[in-house]
């Protein structure tokens, strides 16, 4: 079925039931509505900012959006971008450009004014939807991104003239549904490629993709209508929606929270009697150091409700999951590993029951395959590592516009994800590294996952990155890049003694004590830290591919 059938179902079984909370703990509520329609959101007018929507206002909203679109010329098969922070009106924008039988094309809010233009230029954008944080960058490039598309401000405040206002324009449509027919086949959204490997690719998804997701996400996470999930991470990436959509499939409550401090995150879990929390590393490592330095006390927050936290979108160190354990142990946890180009988080997933296999990235998600092939797409034996292929119902149709680049990724159905990993012998699929990230040091592959995994074990560690280094003798070398733990006094030397238990061969030849930086979904930025320290022909080879 197509995903919008879900929205409109949950109108219909629980339309008055709470399907959506908006929380900002750094933000008074302000705004004003004049419309009848925007009166039927509930909100406050004191800290913390929070207002909230049932699923049947949800759905009125995204037919208002549906009804608005459609009067303005978008037809089925156009594209209608969003670019937006996190909030109450981003999903029912996105669910109104479906209703239309458009494509939905979300942006990462950290594009550049150049990169909104590109993107919007690949993906053949007819409509830009814009938050207020985007009017300069927007303005810095106005003449390429309004070429040829409309341009709506969806923000308070003076309308910039270069676009026209949201609220102004959907005030008077109708709520009721647009009628347009649609099936699980149709055309549905285009998401981008991270670009931690160069430009972005512009990924295209049917409603297939979306429906099996939400599914997924219900059956893995044992999802129930009595759950509470907390999305924190930005809407427009695939692990955040999708993992949300497991409230779309069960008609539960979600919170939306802005803001990623341990104090926040645990209160709003409290408050809102959250029982599921999708963390990125770098939070839950937060949550960690708060707890130990005395910083935060789980008991001054209700959490007897919460059962569940999940991380995804990077590798996780064992470690950190060991030492989450002894502040949570009656915590139920899931890895959840995947690709923008499978539908987001769940084609391989560790499972609630198999903690014991910490540090694997699990086993087939939900109607998914996997197998491990050589550089000649043979399967390797179980042990042995390779290139990690998923197939399923939420492989992409395409790279939008890049047919050469299609049929790389794209072989017989099965979806070649670019990751190094190997199988054990019971099963369990483990992570080894990015193909590109993989350093070759005089003829021998380093895998720097093993690397970082192993120095994330040391006490005084909060964040690593391993990256591979030009060196004219051995054409590469091992350097780590290690944040320490904020008063920790840890030097480079201890940090070497500590390495000495690793191979020879495996010892990082430079360690450097900096920040690790971390994109908006937790993924490291290597590209970054390799320009930074010199890797520059690396950097070169990552943009030509």
């Amino acid at each position: 079925m197509p995903v919008t059938e879900l929205l409109e179902r949950n109108a219909r079984e629980c339309g008055n039931e709470v399907a959506l909370v908006e929380l900002n703990p750094d933000t008074e509520d302000t705004r004003k509505y004049s419309f009848k329609e925007f009166d039927l959101v509930q909100q406050t007018t004191h800290r913390p900012y929070r207002r909230q929507i049932t699923w049947q206002v949800f759905d009125e909203k995204a037919n208002r959006v549906a009804n608005m679109l459609l009067d303005r010329g978008i037809v089925k098969g156009d594209r209608v971008a969003i670019l937006m922070f996190n909030c109450l009106e981003w999903l029912p924008i996105y669910f109104g450009i479906l209703k239309t039988g458009a494509i939905a094309v979300p942006f990462n809010f950290r594009y550049t004014a150049n990169e909104i233009a590109y993107c919007a230029d690949l993906a053949d954008v007819s409509v830009l939807l814009f938050g207020p944080e985007f009017i300069d960058r927007i303005n810095t490039n106005a003449d390429a991104i309004s070429l040829n598309r409309l341009l709506i401000y969806v923000g308070d405040g003076a309308c910039p003239q270069f676009a026209e206002s949201y609220w102004d324009m959907v005030a008077d449509y109708p709520s009721t549904t647009p009628g347009i027919k649609l099936t699980e086949e149709d055309l549905a959204a285009i998401y981008f490629s991270s670009g931690t490997t160069g430009f972005p690719k512009a990924i295209l998804h049917p409603h297939r993709s979306l429906t099996q997701a939400a599914e997924m996400e219900a059956v893995h996470h044992e999802t129930t209508k009595d759950d509470c999930f907390l999305c924190i991470p930005p809407l427009y990436h695939t692990g955040a929606k999708f993992h949300w959509m497991g409230s779309l499939w069960t008609k539960s409550k979600a919170v939306l929270l802005k803001g990623t401090k341990p104090e926040v995150i645990l209160k709003a879990v409290s408050d809102e009697h959250c029982t599921i929390v999708w963390l990125l590393v770098p939070w839950a490592q937060d949550i960690l150091d708060a707890l130990d330095s005395g910083e935060i006390k789980l008991s001054d927050y209700d959490l007897s409700q919460w059962r569940l936290m999940h991380i995804g979108a990077q590798p996780v160190p064992p470690s950190l999951i060991r030492h989450w354990k002894e502040y949570f142990p009656n915590h139920q946890y899931d890895t959840n590993y995947g690709l923008s180009e499978s539908t987001g988080p769940g084609c391989v997933h560790l499972g609630l029951a198999n903690t014991h296999k910490v540090g694997a990235i699990g086993v087939p998600g939900y109607r998914w395959e996997c197998k491990i092939v050589d550089e000649n797409g043979n399967t390797v034996p179980d042990g042995e590592v390779g290139e990690l292929c998923v197939k399923g119902p939420g492989v992409m149709l395409e790279y939008y516009h890049n047919p050469e680049a299609t049929a790389e990724t794209l072989r017989d159905g099965w979806l070649f994800t670019g990751d190094m990993a190997m199988k054990d012998e019971d099963g369990f699929y483990f992570l080894v590294d990015r193909k590109k990230d993989v350093i070759v040091s005089g003829g021998e592959n380093i895998y720097p996952v093993e690397i970082e995994n192993f120095l994330q074990e040391y006490p005084k560690v909060k964040d690593v990155a391993v990256i591979g280094l030009p060196d004219k003798r051995l054409g590469e070398i091992t350097g780590a890049i290690v944040e320490a733990l904020p008063g920790s006094n840890c030097t480079e030397e201890e940090l070497e003694k500590f390495c000495s238990q690793l191979p020879r061969y495996k010892r990082p030849k430079k360690i450097i004590l900096a920040d690790v930086p971390r994109n908006a979904t937790g993924k490291i930025e290597k590209p970054l830290l390799r320009k930074r320290y010199g890797a520059d022909r690396l950097v070169e080879q990552e943009n030509r591919s």
